[in-house]
């Protein structure tokens, strides 16, 4: 069954596109925090572990950087500070392109960045339990799809999806791609849930591969001429090489740090590939 659908999925994407892959390798995309290594949600998937890897932006050095990823942790309602360092944000804009991470942003906060904004990446979370225990958040779906509207309104915007977000469960994915057809989007990311050491998921496993497979599959049927890509976030080692070459085998049109043996898949199977060097959202 999985296998005929990975066909269909296959097919589904050589119909609706060019026999083309893109591989991105962002060294050309400076990945800045608002808040340092701050956050106040202390989520049990990330605990602000990925903030200590981008660089605060009051210690900004972005020269050679064509774009910038603007993020930062959230405050205890799931909002990004995206006013708090803004005239140093300005300061960085000119001759780059800028991909931001909001979370649930507030309408006058977003009225104030949509200026420097050329695109802002969403987690969109379909799942009231889900949210609750991953970000501790009295929010709800409601609440993701209200902020995903707001921010279609003011600029272009790209929903990410965590596979596994609860702890390596599937919960709410499959609705939020189902919410995502009604809602409408131009491209998606997918992203998979990593063990993240010193977090509440550490000791969790990745999604199951074929679960990760299955609803790859499912995302590329529901959206069958728009693009989707294998974000950067994801499992290292054996676990990535399995997932980017079935992604390819899914049909979808970019990968983000693909492994060698997904490259050597893609032009196996008559992919012409092309290389990128900025965040895959650009």
């Amino acid at each position: 069954m999985r296998q005929t659908r990975l066909a269909e999925a296959w097919q589904t994407r050589m119909a609706h596109f060019p026999p083309e892959i893109e591989f991105y390798f962002p060294e050309k995309t400076a990945v800045i925090s608002l808040t340092g290594t701050h956050c106040e949600l202390d989520c049990a998937h990330c605990g602000g572990h990925y903030l200590r890897g981008m660089m605060p932006i009051w210690q900004a050095n972005i020269a050679g950087a064509t774009s910038c990823l603007i993020s930062g942790g959230c405050d205890s309602s799931g909002r990004v500070l995206v006013l708090e360092q803004l005239e140093k944000v300005k300061s960085l804009h000119a001759g780059r392109h800028f991909n931001w991470h909001v979370g649930l942003i507030a309408e006058e906060d977003l009225r104030a960045i949509t200026p420097y904004t050329d695109v802002v990446s969403f987690d969109f979370v379909a799942d009231d339990e889900t949210i609750r225990e991953v970000y501790g958040l009295d929010r709800t779906v409601e609440d993701y799809i209200n902020t995903y509207l707001l921010l279609r309104r003011a600029t272009r915007v790209i929903p990410h999806i965590t596979i596994g977000l609860r702890g390596g469960e599937i919960g709410g994915e499959y609705h939020a791609l189902t919410l995502l057809q009604e809602l409408g989007l131009e491209e998606l990311v997918v992203i998979v849930f990593i063990p993240t050491p010193g977090t509440r998921y550490s000791h969790r496993q990745p999604p199951l591969i074929e679960a990760v497979t299955d609803l790859m599959i499912e995302a590329r049927l529901s959206f069958p001429d728009k693009p989707i890509y294998l974000g950067c976030m994801r499992p290292h080692g054996a676990y990535r090489v399995e997932l980017d070459c079935l992604a390819i085998r899914c049909g979808l049109n970019k990968i983000v740090s693909p492994c060698r043996e997904a490259i050597q898949l893609a032009e196996e199977l008559g992919l012409r590939t092309v290389r990128r060097e900025e965040c895959c959202v650009f």
